[in-house]
This record gives C-alpha cells, structure tokens and sequence, in this order.
C-alpha cells in the first residue's frame, strides 16, 4: 500500500522524473526534471562565477605584468600597431604581384625612411635649440617678471620664492656639449644596448609578421569548423586591419598637414626652427586631449627663450592652439565622419592606462590599441556582467526561494 501525500489530490500527477538512463547537462538520472535544471543552472552559475573571477584576476594583474614586462611588451605591441597600419601598402604591393618578402621589405624601408626623416626634422633641430636653454634662462626670468610681479599681491610667500629663484644668478653649465644624432641609425648606435635590441627586435616583429600576413590569415580563416565561424573571422582580422589603418592614416596625414600650417605661420612669424616646431606639434596630436597641450606649453617656452617681450613669446602657442581647435572641432570630424567615433570616456582610460604603463609612447598608442579592442569585442560581443550580478544573480535568486515557502503557507 502506498503513502499518500494528505495535502496532495488523490489524482495528482506525481512530478516527472528522468528516465534512469538519460540525464541533462551532466545531472544524474533518477533525479527530478525540475530539480535537475535547477542544479544545471547552479552548476552553470558557479563554472560562471569561477570564470569571471579568474577575467577579474587576470585584468588586475595584466597592468602590472605589461609594466615590469615593458622592455619586451612595449616594443612587441609597437611593432604589432604598425604591422597592422602597414597591412594596406603590403595588399597593394602584393596585388601588383610583388612577393610577400620583397613587399614586407619595401613597407619596413618605407617606414624607416619616415622614421629617419621625422628624426632629422624634430630632434636634431631640438637638440640644438633647447641646448641654449641655460643660457636663455635670463631671458625667460625678464619676460616672466611681469607675470610675477601680477601675482605678487595674491600670494606673497609664493612671489618671494619665485623672486628668489628669478635673482639666483645663472651658472653656464661645464659639461661638453655632445653632436646630437642625425640619423636613426646614429640615435640607436649611441644608445643603450638595450634600446638597440628592443628597435632591431621591433623591425623583424614587423617584417615577419607583414612576411606572412598572407598565409597566417588564410590559416586562421579555413582553421575555423564551421563556414559562419570562419566569415565571423574573416570579419573581424578585416574591420581590425581597417580601422587601424584608416585611423593613423587619416590623422596622419591631417597632423601634417596642421603641423605645415603651423610650421609656415611661425616662419612668417620670426620663429626659429619653423620646421621642428611643425613636426612636434604633428607629433604631439596622436595623443589626444594631452598632446596638443604639451605643445603649447613647448612653443611658449620658445618663445620665451626667442622674444624679449612676454606678449609677444605668448603668440605662437596661441596661434598653434588656435589652429588645433579649428583642427580638432571642424576638420578631423568632418574628415573622419562617425565611423571612427569614439567615446571621449574610454579615450581618457585608455590614456591614462596606456600612459600610465609605458609612457609617452604608451600615450602614442593608446588610441589604436582601444580601436583594436573595440572592434574584437564588437565582433566577439560582450560580457553583460550587470546582467550576470543582478538579472538572475544569486540575490535575485535567494529572494525568489525565500518567497516559496511563504506562497505555500495558508
């Protein structure tokens, strides 16, 4: 005779339960249907919960690790950043049947001669030029006096110090004066060694991988399973190589053109070395919001070097910031158009990140790398982390079985 359930019809259907050779998800049979998706789901949520904290994990100690790891990393992901900027002069060659050796040759060559001619432009002139800066610090002292003498009444402990920092007589520096580099070539030769192995290491980073861009990604599209997966493939190694290429082509050639322009203005001017102050302010506008910042603080301090009088020196930073927002708010977003749109938010983390870890030339790269990242993910998709925590998160999920058993209470 069996027992019956007093609260339960006499005609109730007894719940379902799984055959004993079948099981779902990995539940062992005998078990309930509805008891069985529920431990699927608990299972489910804990492979879950271990997987985003191993992502938390991982992104925490990544920073560091790219940081002690720089001396290899940085130059690996700047060669990589070019690689990829290449990928379209490589097609071009390759379509006009050029081999794949000879073609990643040529773009290397053609990089750096850029290189070498970007150097002999900015740092040979600048070498020179901010060499007189010890003996122009007099100069700087009388133009700045003004200024100081504004000040003095707001914040007199802060006009003494300056004051006696502007009386301290200045001495001629003793140490010899040393010929600055005038190749790329000369630059690396009087450099450390390990600057020396980073640029060789950085150049075959980039000859080989534009050497067998071709087949490696022929390899990775045909290695997928399934049509869909390797199209989704295709797609992305696609947009990446697009987006990447159309950017730093696009900007730089309007960074030229803005440094032309103001390299010309500043001839006309009277500004020494017109042309190394073009090429800094060129160089200074791939880093977004700081750059251009750091190239009015640059161009005032020639100009108090150059000039006698303070309005005067404060002319061409103004001219080359004025011609930047005309750059900045007309030009680039008229050039660029929304398809290379991206949120001023994540441009400053990505600066600060990427400058925080390798520096300038992490500040350089922020923007491409975030591009890159950006169009994985938009391929890949992303994780709803929120949805995770809270849409059916163990909170939600407590609630809900504390609600049970008051349902079933008269």
């Amino acid at each position: 005779m069996q027992d019956t359930d007093p609260d339960q019809p006499a005609d109730a259907a007894p719940p379902p339960t799984l055959p004993m050779g079948d099981s779902i998800l990995g539940v062992p049979s005998g078990v309930d249907a509805e008891d069985a998706v529920r431990i699927a789901m608990r299972r489910d949520r804990l492979l879950a919960a271990l997987t985003l904290t191993a992502g938390v994990g991982l992104v925490l100690a990544l920073p560091f690790a790219l940081k002690e790891g720089a001396e290899f990393f940085l130059p690996l992901t700047t060669a990589l950043v070019i690689a990829v900027a290449l990928v379209p002069v490589l097609e071009w060659l390759e379509r006009r049947r050029v081999p794949s050796p000879l073609a990643s040759i040529l773009c290397v060559l053609i990089f750096l001669i850029v290189a070498n001619v970007a150097l002999a432009a900015i740092v040979v002139p600048a070498t020179d030029f901010f060499r007189l800066l010890p003996s122009r610090l007099g100069r700087i002292q009388d133009n700045l006096a003004p200024l100081l003498d504004l000040y003095s009444n707001l914040e007199r402990y802060v006009n003494r110090a300056l004051r006696q920092v502007a009386s301290t007589p200045v001495r001629s520096p003793s140490t010899p004066a040393v010929a600055p580099p005038s190749s790329i070539l000369e630059l690396a030769a009087t450099s450390a060694p390990t600057v020396i192995v980073q640029f060789l290491f950085g150049v075959l980073v980039v000859f080989f991988f534009l050497s067998g861009w071709t087949r490696m990604r022929q390899q990775t599209i045909t290695g997928r399973t399934s049509f869909d997966g390797a199209m989704a493939t295709a797609r992305v190694i696609q947009d990446v190589v697009d987006d990447v290429s159309a950017y730093l082509g696009t900007i730089t050639i309007i960074n030229l053109a803005l440094g032309g322009a103001v390299a010309g203005v500043l001839a006309l001017y009277g500004m020494p070395y017109p042309l190394m102050w073009g090429g800094i302010v060129a160089l200074l506008n791939y880093i977004p919001y700081f750059g251009p910042v750091i190239g009015a603080i640059l161009l005032a301090l020639g100009g108090l070097m150059t000039f006698g009088d303070i309005w005067t020196a404060l002319v061409p930073p103004a001219i080359m910031y004025g011609m930047h927002l005309v750059e900045a708010n007309a030009i680039t977003p008229f050039v660029v158009g929304h398809r290379l749109t991206i949120n001023p938010i994540l441009i400053l983390i990505s600066l600060s990140f990427w400058g925080w870890v390798w520096g300038t030339i992490g500040a350089l790269l922020a923007v491409p790398l975030l591009i890159i990242i950006q169009t994985v993910i938009k391929a890949a998709g992303k994780p709803d982390i929120a949805g995770f925590l809270f849409e059916h998160g163990t909170l939600v999920q407590q609630q809900q079985d504390r609600r049970k058993p008051a349902a079933k209470e008269p």
